[in-house]
């Protein structure tokens, strides 16, 4: 087995180092954030740090990275209030990875991807049509992580959209009927088939 110090660590060049803490917590929600800015300008960006942070209230976040460069999400989140989390799916992969390219503000990562912006149930902001599951949340609160200044942005779930096979009788969602992805990395994308449920656990 392969022993990998902090110092090791350290010592890679950038890339290396990347790559590997991005891969080293295993597979990761791949995601198309959607926003609007006050001025109706939109966009759309591929997110891997989706994690859910309570069921009641229905509490969502994402980790935003320093903004030592612009940020159009966070920007029109704080701008606006509310965003849309899309599920990626196989047949737009690489249209989604491309979102992650540093377009200007004045060009819609909807437009520039191929992507086309939905606006279903009177939500304030663009979904995207091809995610076939898709939520809707207004923006609660954002934290910094003052360690790596990376600020985690919380939103509350206002809707869900989503195929009624898609849905359990149990609450659960089966990801394979939509043809569901995840990312390890920055830039590898994989299915993951379910292995088995298992029953809550107890003592």
């Amino acid at each position: 087995m392969k022993h990998i110090t902090a110092a090791d660590i350290e010592a890679q060049d950038k890339i290396y180092r990347i790559n590997l803490i991005n891969s080293i917590t295993g597979y990761k929600p791949a995601n198309l954030i959607g926003t609007i800015a006050g001025n109706g300008q939109t966009n759309l960006a591929i997110i891997s740090s989706v994690v859910h942070l309570g069921s009641n209230p229905s509490y969502i976040g994402f980790f935003s990275r320093p903004g030592s460069v612009p940020r159009h999400t966070i920007e029109n989140i704080r701008d606006t209030g509310f965003f849309t989390i899309n599920h990626i799916h196989s047949p737009f992969i690489a249209q989604a990875h491309q979102t992650s390219a540093n377009y200007p503000r004045n060009i819609s990562e909807f437009q520039a991807c191929g992507f086309d912006e939905e606006y279903l149930h009177n939500f304030k902001a663009p979904f995207v049509k091809q995610s076939q599951i898709k939520i809707g949340l207004s923006f609660v609160e954002e934290t910094l992580i003052k360690t790596n200044g990376v600020v985690l942005v919380v939103g509350k779930i206002e809707s869900i959209i989503l195929p009624d096979d898609v849905l359990q009788a149990n609450g659960s969602l089966d990801l394979r009927l939509v043809d569901d992805v995840c990312i390890t990395g920055l830039d590898t994308y994989n299915k993951v088939t379910p292995i088995t449920t298992l029953p809550y656990a107890r003592v």
